[in-house]
């Protein structure tokens, strides 16, 4: 008998404080303090929540929580928006640079992600042949949205971009697309974490509009995109972008229907969402098959062990379960099957090459 993997599709991991390069904290960049007890960058600090969020801990959490391998994103902080450029492209370097070496150190138990920054296009298509031929990555890391060379941000799925698209989905690619840096370009007051709770998942929202509006899970069949959070606000969203779309369609010319993008093998979603009335609305919506586990550990706003919530990672599915929202092997696919899925589409070596590292 197979062993049923267990697969987190959306992990996050902090390099140690002596990995990160002086450059960066002398810059304000990006570094973790000497305690492990916060990460930092200029005028901003962010407490280390959990010990998981460094290598030989989140190993230890892993095994704990019989997690058997995780997809790691980057950093949020390090998308490199509003650097200078020679900055930006050595912190995203060093991003990437870190997340191959885990992947490489330790290939049954990680995927990692790389990210480039659409600003600089050409850049960015070097650094993505970079990080597929010679660090054997497959997984593209991208903001919802990021600032341009003249300081006007953009949704990532933006028509300049399709350049871009076009070479992810000539490498096969997974796509992450997560969610930063509201609170840059929204003008409210930074207060109550709003832009966690409530503009992250707006964020994502607005860039799944403007994927399916473009029709991109068509144009680039070798590209799967998948969105954090569950893509939570997209989901009850849809009856009114259809109603939008059916009622003004001066406003969208040219523009693919809303419909056409539901349940499309090519677009995925996580399961962290936190309720299950929530989740049962993603599955209702896209199948259980375009959903995969997203823990989003060791965040706070992750599926951790907390007293508090009576929570632990896992907690979501087995809920879906007793509420007859899902049955048991819709709830193995979400840990397994879909999440390699995303990571290698149809092709059946990469799919047999990422079973095989995982099984070590």
């Amino acid at each position: 008998m197979t062993k049923k993997l267990r697969i987190n599709g959306h992990s996050h991991l902090l390099p140690y404080p002596e990995e990160i390069p002086q450059f960066m904290k002398d810059k304000g960049i990006f570094w973790v303090d000497k305690d492990r007890k916060f990460m930092l960058q200029k005028n901003w600090s962010r407490p280390v929540t959990d010990s998981s969020f460094f290598l030989n801990e989140k190993l230890e959490w892993m095994e704990r929580n019989k997690i058997d391998h995780a997809v790691v994103l980057n950093l949020s902080q390090l998308y490199g928006n509003g650097l200078r450029v020679e900055e930006m492209k050595q912190a995203l370097r060093f991003q990437n640079d870190f997340n191959a070496r885990i992947q490489q150190e330790n290939p049954s138990k990680f995927t990692t992600g790389f990210v480039v920054h659409p600003g600089l296009l050409k850049g960015a298509m070097w650094e993505v042949e970079r990080c597929v031929e010679e660090l054997g990555m497959q997984l593209l890391c991208l903001p919802t949205h990021y600032m341009d060379t003249i300081g006007t941000w953009r949704c990532i799925f933006d028509e300049e971009n399709e350049e871009l698209f076009e070479l992810v989905s000539k490498y096969n690619l997974a796509v992450e697309i997560h969610p930063y840096d509201g609170e840059k370009f929204i003008l409210l007051e930074n207060t109550s974490w709003r832009f966690h709770l409530i503009w992250m998942l707006a964020q994502c929202a607005d860039a799944y509009h403007f994927l399916t509006l473009n029709g991109y899970q068509d144009k680039y069949p070798g590209m799967r995109t998948c969105f954090a959070h569950g893509g939570q606000l997209a989901q009850i969203n849809l009856g009114r972008r259809i109603q939008g779309f059916d009622g003004r369609p001066d406003l969208f010319e040219g523009k693919h229907h809303p419909r056409k993008a539901v349940a499309h093998k090519n677009i995925f979603f996580d399961t962290l969402v936190h309720d299950t009335g929530s989740l049962g609305l993603l599955v209702k919506n896209q199948t259980s098959k375009q959903v995969i586990m997203g823990l989003d550990d060791p965040y706070p706003l992750g599926e951790m062990e907390s007293e508090q919530q009576s929570s632990y990672p896992g907690k979501i599915l087995d809920l879906a379960k007793e509420q007859n929202i899902l049955t048991d092997s819709e709830c193995d696919a979400i840990w397994s099957d879909n999440v390699i899925q995303w990571l290698c589409g149809d092709d059946k070596e990469a799919k047999q090459k990422l079973i095989s590292r995982i099984n070590g």
